[in-house]
Formats: C-alpha cells, structure tokens, sequence
C-alpha cells in the first residue's frame, strides 16, 4: 500500500474486533509515527497506550461521571465556542449522516446518548492511543501533533489496522489523568482507537463527504 492508497483507504471507524492488537504491531507503527516533523526537532509528544483492564476501568469511571451528569473543562478548546458557516452545516451534515445511517431519529434522545457513550468506550476497540503534550508549548506544536497523529493513522492503516480520533476522549481530563498518572502540568489533547475493523458493522459503512479542490485551493502564478 502506498502513502495515497492509504490516506483514501483511512476512515473513522466505530465499530472494532475483540481481537487484540499486539504490542510488538504498536510499538512499530509509533516508531514510525515518531519520525513526523516538528519545529526545532522538539517531538512534544507523549503517549499512553492502554488494553486490557486497565482501559476498562478508565472508560468505566468516565461513562459513570457522564451518567452522574459530571461536566469537565477540556484542557483546550478544540471547537468554537461561536458555530458559522460553513463550518456549521458541516457538523449538522456529518451528524445526519451518521445517525440516518444507523436509522436513529433526531427525536430518538436516548439512542443518540447511547450511541454517543460509545465514544468513551473507544468504540470497544482493544486499545486506545491517549495524547498529551506540555502546557506551555505554543500552538505550532499542536501543528506538528497534528502531523503525528496522522502519522500513527496512515501507518496503522498499512499494517491493516483501524483506527478513530476522537476529541471526546479529552473531555474528562482529571479522570485520565488520575488513572494513568499523568502530572497536571501535562495537557490531554485527545485519544484514537486502535484494532481491527468489524467490516459487518453498520456503522462502518458510514462515510463523510470530501471538498472538491475548486472549493478550498487557489492557484497564483
């Protein structure tokens, strides 16, 4: 598989196998990942890795604080606090997509908390990728975390794994912090599922709509 047949191949998925991953395959997808660029080679990245019943016990305490009605600060804001357009008929479509693909109405509040749940399960992948990065980097770093993470994907990707970033991951950060004993000064950025795609799974057959290059490039010559 080359780098384009992976980027086009890539998707969310939501749906995993209980097969485990094993840590040999991950240590070799961050081993690649790690040779993503950043500014003045400072490589701000740190990673949890997390199975088994330890990622059992964390999503646990995080779906029982979401039940309670518990509401966290995310360490940073990854959305706007003001939704404009385009960007706001985007988020609308892409929920419409994934919910009439699951046959959940918008009236249907309780499959849709339901189906939103999942997220603090990692959709039940094996293994969940937590990601942090010091407090006081600036925000070129998140720049080259992006170019990390991505990494990880496209790499997971040729080894015939699946994966999912998800921000929700982020939304309980004490909650993580305290079970993986993560100093404060430490900012939780967000966390991607990992394992093998459960191709029967509905939800897996949902995908997201891509821009036209007339819609987002300029040429100058």
């Amino acid at each position: 598989m080359n780098v384009s047949e992976a980027l086009k191949t890539r998707k969310s998925t939501r749906a995993f196998l209980p097969q485990e991953v094993s840590q040999t395959l991950i240590e070799e997808i961050l081993n690649d990942a790690k040779h993503a660029p950043s500014g003045v080679n400072m490589q701000p990245w740190h990673v949890c890795v997390v199975s088994g019943e330890k990622k059992r016990t964390l999503e646990n305490s995080i779906i029982e604080a979401f039940e309670r009605g518990v509401k966290e600060v995310m360490d940073y804001a990854y959305y706007p606090l003001t939704w404009e357009e385009p960007y706001k008929s985007r988020r609308k479509e892409t929920g419409l997509l994934m919910y009439s693909t699951l046959g959940i109405s918008k009236e249907d509040k309780p499959r849709q908390i339901e189906q939103w749940k999942l997220n603090y399960r990692a959709f039940d992948a094996p293994v969940v990728l937590y990601f942090f990065i010091d407090a006081h980097l600036g925000k070129g770093s998140y720049l080259d975390y992006g170019m990390f993470l991505q990494s990880i994907m496209l790499s997971a990707t040729e080894k015939g794994l699946a994966s999912c970033p998800q921000a929700a991951l982020a939304e309980f950060p004490s909650i993580v912090k305290s079970e993986l004993d993560i100093k404060e000064n430490m900012l939780l950025l967000c966390g991607i599922a990992l394992g093998y795609e459960d191709t029967k799974a509905l939800i897996n057959s949902y995908r997201t709509p891509r821009l036209s290059l007339e819609e987002f490039v300029t040429f100058h010559a």
